[in-house]
């Protein structure tokens, strides 16, 4: 039987912005929400989601991090994946 660590089943797709995107994000909650989620979001709302973690949930994200996370997000979970 083959299991997969709990680490790797948590990574994110490489990318540039992978690191980043990791650490912010894994701060409230697990990447896998990420993972989860990106069948369904638009580039759009990637952003509201970054917004919504920045100002509903007080996420400790800076305008530079979120430009570098959603432009992660776009290019490793866009709709062109």
């Amino acid at each position: 039987m083959l299991c997969a660590s709990s680490a790797f089943a948590q990574a994110l797709r490489p990318g540039p912005g992978q690191d980043v995107t990791e650490q912010v994000c894994g701060i409230c909650h697990t990447v896998g929400y990420i993972r989860m989620n990106a069948p369904f979001l638009t580039s759009d709302q990637w952003k509201g989601e970054i917004t919504k973690m920045r100002t509903a949930f007080g996420a400790p994200i800076d305008d530079e991090t979120a430009a570098t996370v959603l432009a992660y997000l776009n290019q490793a979970y866009g709709p062109a994946r």
